[in-house]
């Protein structure tokens, strides 16, 4: 028996494993310790983050159920499509009814002549507009202010000097700038679009303040905007009929261009990703084929050697 082993031993069929010591065993046990506690922290983590963001959705839902406003519902916009760009016809018309309606009483300033070029205007167009306003520049040589016409570097122009101005003249509400109108409210253009066409009869038990007047859609019912938009309030400069859904429409695309003058390129851009991560992936896959056929291919074959 013992010749046996001994045999064994010779030709390595048998391989003594030394022991381990006593660090190398606390350090095996450490590792696996830190493991299995690390586990349950990601588990806790994650537990952690899944109910948080089910008591913020629940929050958020109960808030919208219990609002006193009619949510504004979807309207088929022509720039809802991923690859669809804006109405810029539309946009044209939008900033028509900006300008003959909307700029009595709300600002936009963070527009300037300048952002119309090539969107809704040509070069000498725009111009054109601008110089249609008047703006306070200076000081001159001799430290005077002077009134000049507007150019395209100039923003548009606010209807009144200050916020206080603004309140007098409107019973104490102050009416908002629009220029990222849309992304500040809930409902985007939607919104736009149903409360500028949502005027109603104030129903019964619904008390309305002098100077107000009753908007379902508008938080509380109770706005203080009048209605402002009617069929035929301006006429377009393309003949396109000039009734209320589509001074609205047109007006709310206007304002999701100025909320995001970058809606376009953003899409465009998105196409040029699609178009370049879909060559990439061919691409791949080919060398991905090419080089491991081989490897996937292979025969690994095992010859005992002769004794």
């Amino acid at each position: 028996m013992a010749a046996t082993l001994r045999r064994f031993h010779g030709l390595r069929l048998l391989k003594s494993t030394p022991a381990l010591n006593l660090q190398q065993a606390k350090q095996l046990s450490s590792a696996g310790s830190w493991a299995s506690n690390n586990k349950k922290l990601i588990g806790a983590v994650g537990a952690i983050t899944g109910g948080v963001g089910a008591l913020l959705f629940a929050l958020e839902q109960s808030v919208q159920a219990s609002g006193s406003e009619v949510h504004s519902p979807a309207q088929p916009w022509n720039h809802k499509g991923l690859f669809s760009s804006l109405d810029h016809q539309s946009v044209r018309r939008g900033y028509e009814v900006y300008k003959q309606v909307c700029s009595a009483c709300h600002s936009m300033q963070y527009i300037a002549y300048r952002n119309l070029v090539g969107v809704t205007h040509t070069e000498a167009e725009a111009k054109a507009e601008a110089e249609q306003i008047t703006v306070k520049d200076g000081p001159d040589d001799s430290g005077n202010f002077f009134d000049r016409p507007g150019k395209l570097s100039d923003y548009f122009p606010s209807p009144y000097p200050n916020e206080e101005a603004a309140r007098a003249a409107n019973n104490g509400a102050y009416p908002p700038d629009l220029s990222y109108i849309v992304s500040a409210r809930k409902g985007g253009e939607d919104y736009i679009f149903s409360l500028l066409t949502g005027y109603h009869d104030a129903p019964a038990g619904v008390v309305l303040r002098d100077g107000q007047y009753f908007n379902p859609y508008f938080p509380g019912g109770a706005i203080s905007m009048a209605q402002v938009l009617y069929n035929e309030v301006i006429e377009y400069e393309d003949g396109t009929p000039p009734t209320q859904s589509q001074l609205a429409k047109d007006v709310a695309t206007f304002l999701k261009w100025t909320s995001e003058p970058e809606h376009d390129d953003r899409k465009r851009i998105l196409i040029k990703v699609f178009g370049i991560l879909g060559f990439l992936t061919v691409i791949s896959y080919y060398i991905k084929r090419h080089k491991w056929s081989s490897l996937k291919s292979r025969k690994i074959v095992f010859t005992p050697k002769e004794k």
